[in-house]
């Protein structure tokens, strides 16, 4: 079993010292890889409702720091040798796929091979409204914006024609160090996620923890492989939220989870540094 830490880059963990505590200290006692999160705004007074917290708000108020998420990822790997980096996740419908792909197989370049293309759709439509792109588009958007930047990764250049992007053959330098590409990790917790995972992830990832919400979502990702011809156990299978104790970790394993990303243990450094020692000594030493 493979742990991560999400939310990386929210809160004071978008400042220099903080992140890099976070990230070292993560590294130190066995954490796999590291999950920042996403929105380039936050509208003032929204009114969609945030799908993770039964209060349909996100955690923390409406001017809470969150960076960017894959400039971040490039200061933690400068800070660490071996911790993946993963963006968990990326608003993919909301950018355009030839950055994407550049950012991302920098990012992979400068880290020797460590990146996660993590990506949802998002949920946010006053966000959407304010980059001018339909809120309605977003999922067949998303799953265009795969196939060009997987086009965009591959040696040699080649054309895209889609419906919402196209153009002639391009170069786009450098390639990633992981080939064909980054994997590339499908996001959400209802069954068009894992259909999603199904036709185009490497991974899916439903930031949920309740067995019996899993069970039913792997089912569908499994169904929908089933449909398409692919063989579901290519698709690595992600969970989180919470702390998991031995007996929980065993129930992920047999659901066929294969990464669990806990939340960071506090705020300041010292609640970091004694709560992921304390997580690694009871679990992570365990396993």
């Amino acid at each position: 079993m493979k742990f991560g830490v999400m939310f990386a880059n929210a809160g004071p963990f978008a400042y220099p010292d903080p992140l890099a505590n976070l990230a070292r200290t993560a590294e130190d006692v066995g954490i796999e890889s590291l999950w920042t999160v996403e929105h380039v705004v936050i509208p003032v007074g929204y009114k969609s409702k945030y799908p993770y917290d039964p209060s349909g708000r996100i955690p923390g108020p409406e001017n809470v720091p969150i960076p960017d998420p894959i400039l971040p990822l490039a200061f933690a790997a400068a800070v660490t040798k071996k911790l993946r980096l993963a963006t968990g996740i990326l608003i993919l419908p909301q950018r355009h796929p030839i950055y994407v792909a550049k950012e991302v197989a920098t990012l992979d370049v400068l880290s020797g091979g460590r990146a996660i293309l993590g990506i949802g759709i998002g949920w946010l439509k006053e966000e959407f409204d304010a980059l001018g792109i339909p809120f309605a588009e977003r999922a067949p958007r998303t799953g265009e914006a795969v196939r060009a930047i997987r086009s965009l990764w591959k040696e040699e250049p080649e054309a895209f024609e889609g419906k919402f992007f196209r153009w002639p053959p391009l170069e786009s330098n450098p390639k990633p160090v992981q080939r064909p590409g980054v994997p590339i990790v499908v996001g959400g917790h209802v069954d068009g996620a894992a259909r999603r995972a199904a036709r185009y992830g490497d991974g899916f990832f439903p930031a949920v923890s309740d067995p019996a919400k899993l069970t039913a979502l792997f089912g569908t990702l499994r169904a929908e492989c089933a449909k398409l011809g692919r063989k579901s156990e290519e698709i690595e299978l992600t969970a989180g939220g919470g702390f998991p104790d031995l007996d929980g970790v065993r129930r992920f394993q047999d659901l066929g989870v294969s990464r669990i990303v806990v939340p960071p243990p506090g705020f300041d450094d010292d609640a970091v540094r004694q709560g992921l020692h304390d997580f690694a000594d009871r679990v992570i030493a365990k396993i």
